[in-house]
Parts: structure tokens; C-alpha cells; sequence
């Protein structure tokens, strides 16, 4: 078997990486190629012998032109339409290439939305499907539809799925054999209406386990429960510049935790993408009062970022040249660490997040943990798509319209544990088990190692 995983954006390249090393790892493992249709795929540089197939660019909209009609007009000034006529030439070529002849081996994963969908079906080989975005939970819960009154919203009612009809015609196609979704409650909608449809969890989730996982038991368990510092995960976004305009609203959030908390320690981790300068994010800081620690942190291998050693930035910087150093930053009983290099720590050892994100706030929420959420300007996290996610996170996500609204929302979520407990009951529920890679691969190989022999 011969793949060719589409995928159109960041987000989706990173998903279809870790099923790719899935299939690398399998004992007859397919042949493996990629075409990022959005951006330049740098993800799949971590993917050995596995080669792009076709012509790749970044566009001035970042992948977000459904969101701002001028940025798709940017698009198109830039060259999407040629760029678009050039991927599917591709497509068409490498399933039409001698290797593949009567495209006996020619298999194709799209991952993303309808465009991969779409050019997968175009492609003229049998295909799978990985929805990494939608989800029913945007219309309905198990309880019952949502409330909600606007013409896009009647219209998807009316058609029965979150999933357009145009979205659905290509997923019913003969050459169509799998439609891999992230939940059950999506699954169950799309196969009562005819699709192949598979609930093997959410590859969002995978990945995520900590470096350094923290001893919750033991004698003196109780005692370090009331007294440890309460834990908030700070998520800005990944793209810039509108990650640093986002920052400023989550650090004027972290003033008003600090003066509603005064009593209490506090540690805050900002979990900064590697694309963002963290030097950009010191000034806003330091206007709020923050002064960075004259020592530098970093982490010990058997401790966790909770438990740093501490070493002068100077030994550091000449023991691990390419280490992107974390800054340590304090203010009366709080600390703060804004790391590039503890993604899933920052996850697991936190209470609950202030985020302005889009992926890295659904894996949180997956851990079943609350997320508070404060809208900027976009062009990703802009209210409309804030209430988007808060439909399909439900419960889990918690939006404010301003900073100085955090810190109360904070104080009632901790005086509440039964709320705390049906948040993380949904958290788990929408966005599943880690494993998900894994199930999906070796259902790919099933699949289409049973066609391929037929």
C-alpha cells in the first residue's frame, strides 16, 4: 500500500503526524508521501521517508481565510488560486504515477476539512477521512439541540449533521471507506445517515503525557494538597502577532487573580509556542509589576517543572547552546514561568488555564480540566470563534467578555466541586482516550489492505 496524507494547516499537520509514525511502526508498514495544502509542512520534516509531492506556500492569511473574507481576498492576491490548480496537478499525478498503475496501491487520508476532503475525492483513489474540527457537539448535546437562533444555524439543523450535505455527498462516495470523527455523538449522527463514520477517539489527545508526572499519594498527601500554590496554565495562541495581542489581555486577567488571591500562593506557567519571542512578552509583565527572578530554572530529570534546579543562565547557555531558557518572573506570594519546551507539564501539573487558543484549549479540556477563555481580535480567536468553541467544549469552557472577570470566575469554580466534577466528566467524554493514532492506523491498514487484496 501506497499513502498520501493531504492535510490543510498547522493543527491538522501535527494530528496526521503522530497516525503517519503509527504507520511507520506497523510490521508491513504502507509507503508513505505528504502535501500539505496549507503552509509549508515543517511538522513533516520529523517524518523520515516520507517525501511532499508537490508545490507548497505560506499564504499572508495563515490558513484562517474562513474566518475574514479579506483575508481570503490576501489569498488570492498571493497566488492561491494557481497554488490550488498546481496541488491538485499534483495529486492527480501521484496517483496516476507508473508505480500506481490501475491504482491497485494508491490510498489517500485526507485530514482537516472539506478541502483535503474534497481533493482527496478528485484524486480519483479510495480514500479515508479525518474531521479534525467538527464535531455534533456544535449543534447538540446528549441532551437535546442547542439553543441557538441564526440562518447558518437552521440551515444545519435542517440538513441533520454539523456536516454540510455538499461535506456528507463526498463522504457517501464508493471510494469513500472510512470517515474518522472525534466523538461518539458525531459518529452515531453521520451513521444513521449512511456514512462509514468511526468513534477510535480524538488524535488531539495522544501525546500528551507528562515528562515529569507529579506524586499526588502518600502520608503527607493531604497536608501538600491545602498547601501547595494553585497551578494556572496560561495559553496565548501559536500565532503571531495576534498571540502577543492576546497575551496582554491574559496578563491584565493574572492581575486581578493576584489581588483576589493575595493570600494564597500562585504559580502561573505561560506555555509559549517556540514561533513566539519570549522576550516580547516581558514588557507587558513588568507594566503589571512582575520582575523576572535573578535566577534561571531549569528543569531537573528527575523532578518537574515544579521542582526546578538553579543554575546561572550562563552555565546553562554553554552546557546546552540550543536550550530555549525559560523566564521565571515574581510578584508577592506568585510566581511565574514562561517555558517553550514544557507543553504537556504545563498541562497536567495545572488546575485550570486562562487561554486564548485554539488546539492546545481542547487538549487541556480533554484532560478534564476548566478553561477560561477571553476573546480578542483575531484573526483566529475572535468572539465567534470563542462561542464555536465553547459549543463544542461545553461546560469545560468558560467564557468571559473581559479580564477583570477571570478572577471572580476562578473563586467560583474552586468554591464549587461538584461543578469541578461534571467538568471533568465532559472534558473526558468530548474529547476521549489517548491511543487514538494507534487505532486509527491500524484500522487504515485493515481497511485498505482488505481492498487492495479484493
Amino acid at each position: 500500500m501506497k499513502l498520501l496524507c493531504l492535510s490543510n494547516g498547522h493543527g491538522e499537520d501535527a494530528i496526521a503526524l503522530r497516525i503517519l509514525r503509527e504507520l511507520q511502526q506497523h510490521p508491513h508498514p504502507p509507503e508513505i508521501a505528504v502535501f500539505p495544502l496549507v503552509g509549508e509542512g515543517q511538522a513533516f520534516a520529523q517524518l523520515e521517508n516520507a517525501r511532499i509531492i508537490g508545490p507548497v506556500q505560506r499564504m499572508p492569511s495563515g490558513g484562517f481565510i474562513y474566518m475574514d473574507g479579506k483575508e481570503f481576498l490576501r489569498d488570492v492576491k498571493g497566488g492561491l488560486l494557481q497554488l490550488t490548480l498546481a496541488q491538485f496537478k499534483a495529486i492527480r499525478a501521484w496517483v496516476r504515477s507508473p508505480q500506481q498503475s490501475e491504482n491497485q496501491d494508491a490510498v489517500i487520508l485526507a485530514c482537516g476539512d472539506i478541502v483535503p476532503l474534497l481533493f482527496a475525492w478528485l484524486g480519483g483513489a479510495p480514500y479515508a477521512f479525518l474531521g479534525t474540527a467538527k464535531s455534533e457537539y456544535h449543534l447538540r448535546d446528549e441532551e437535546g439541540l442547542l439553543a441557538r437562533k441564526s440562518r447558518p444555524w437552521a440551515w444545519k439543523i435542517w440538513s441533520r449533521s454539523v456536516y454540510f450535505p455538499w461535506e456528507r455527498w463526498l463522504m457517501t462516495r464508493k471510494a469513500c471507506k472510512a470517515v474518522f470523527v472525534r466523538d461518539a455523538l458525531t459518529a452515531e449522527t453521520l451513521q444513521k445517515l449512511g456514512i462509514p463514520a468511526y468513534n477510535l477517539g480524538n488524535p488531539m489527545m495522544d501525546g500528551l503525557e507528562p515528562e515529569n508526572p507529579a506524586r499526588f499519594y502518600g502520608p503527607d498527601a493531604e497536608f501538600r494538597e491545602r498547601s501547595r500554590s494553585l497551578v494556572i496554565t496560561l495559553l496565548p495562541g501559536s500565532r503571531a502577532p495576534e498571540a502577543y495581542a492576546n497575551w496582554l489581555l491574559i496578563v491584565e486577567a493574572v492581575a486581578g487573580i493576584l489581588s483576589l488571591f493575595a493570600d494564597r500562593k500562585l504559580l502561573f506557567f505561560g506555555a509559549i509556542s517556540p514561533q513566539l519571542n519570549l522576550e516580547a512578552l516581558r514588557p507587558s509583565l513588568e507594566f503589571f509589576g512582575w520582575r523576572q527572578d535573578g535566577e534561571t530554572r531549569t528543569q531537573r530529570r528527575e523532578g518537574s517543572i515544579l521542582r526546578p534546579a538553579v543554575s546561572s543562565a550562563q552555565e546553562i547557555q554553554k552546557a546546552s547552546p540550543n536550550l530555549l531558557l525559560p523566564l521565571t518572573f515574581v510578584q508577592r506570594k506568585a510566581t511565574m514561568i514562561l517555558t517553550q519546551q514544557s507543553f504537556n507539564d504545563c498541562l497536567s501539573e495545572a488546575d485550570l488555564a486562562i487561554a486564548t487558543a485554539g488546539t492546545a484549549t481542547e487538549q487541556f479540556v480533554g484532560l478534564g480540566k476548566p478553561a477560561i477563555a477571553i476573546p480578542g481580535n483575531g484573526p483566529q480567536f475572535t468572539p465567534t470563534f470563542a462561542q464555536a468553541q465553547s459549543r463544542l467544549l461545553g461546560p469545560s469552557l468558560i467564557l468571559v467578555k473581559h479580564p477583570a472577570e477571570v478572577a471572580g470566575t476562578i473563586q467560583s469554580l474552586l468554591r464549587d466541586p461538584d461543578r469541578l466534577q461534571l467538568i471533568a466528566e465532559n472534558g473526558w467524554r468530548r474529547m476521549g482516550a489517548s491511543g487514538a493514532s494507534a487505532r486509527i492506523a491500524e484500522c487504515l491498514i485493515q481497511l485498505f489492505g482488505e481492498s487492495n487484496d479484493s
